[in-house]
């Protein structure tokens, strides 16, 4: 246990010394919500423009650590050889990945830490009304989209190919399912793809316990049954 928690610390300062990814996972999403609340004001239905951004741009910081920076890193220990230093290890698939997805999940913590600190001191944001309800989607959807990322990283050969491969899922995924811009105004047309997305249950489970309506558990189940046909899917094709 010990050794495992070394590791996951480890992990965890090579990724926030990475600039890029210390920016994107921290900075950039709080810079998003300054730009949001410049406007401010409420939304479609009378909700404050601020209790429903920060709810968003959280899952925002989750997609992209979880789909973007998490498997560029596998794919760098690959292309670096690192892996294969590892394989000779008593290290497994699933311990690997179990330590890659704490680390990148630590990162999404902070980041999200901070833009519930910004949104409280700044803006006014209300507190959840479903605390336990938020922290149980927010875990949920750590696990599954960071479970895709995973079976991402477990394939691809190169960091930068990782990179383009996870942001070409991560944007589409961020426009259509709600995290980025309010599922109130948008058309018909674009919420109902977005529903088809796997991070659409992420933004609705976390928005809804933040705002205080009953989290559905067939939602739920969607993001449980992502994350083990994910990561299932992941341990099995991984290549060292």
């Amino acid at each position: 246990m010990k050794g495992i928690t070394r590791v996951i610390a480890v992990e965890l300062k090579l990724i926030v010394r990475d600039p890029m990814s210390g920016f994107f996972a921290l900075a950039f999403p709080a810079i998003m919500l300054a730009v949001k609340m410049r406007n401010g004001g409420l939304l479609p239905g009378g909700l404050p423009v601020i209790d429903a951004m920060v709810p968003m741009l959280s899952v925002f910081v989750i997609g992209l650590a979880g789909l973007v920076v998490l498997p560029a890193t596998l794919a760098q220990y690959r292309e670096r050889r690192i892996l294969k230093r590892l394989r000779a290890t008593p290290a497994s698939p699933a311990m690997l990945f179990g330590a890659q997805w704490a680390a990148h999940t630590l990162l999404a913590a902070i980041g999200t830490v901070l833009l519930i600190a910004i949104g409280l001191v700044a803006f006014g944001l209300s507190a959840p009304a479903d605390v336990a309800g938020v922290l149980l989607a927010w875990a949920l959807g750590a696990l599954s989209l960071g479970a895709i990322g995973l079976l991402i990283g477990a394939l691809v050969p190169s960091g930068r190919t990782a990179t383009v491969i996870g942001l070409s899922v991560f944007f589409p995924m961020v426009f259509l399912s709600g995290a980025m811009i309010p599922r109130e105004t948008t058309s018909g047309s674009m919420r109902a793809i977005g529903d088809l997305t796997p991070m659409a249950p992420v933004v609705e489970t976390i928005r809804g316990a933040w705002e205080g309506d009953a989290i559905s558990p067939a939602t739920l189940g969607v993001m449980v049954a992502i994350s083990v046909v994910a990561g299932g899917v992941a341990v099995r094709v991984f290549r060292w």
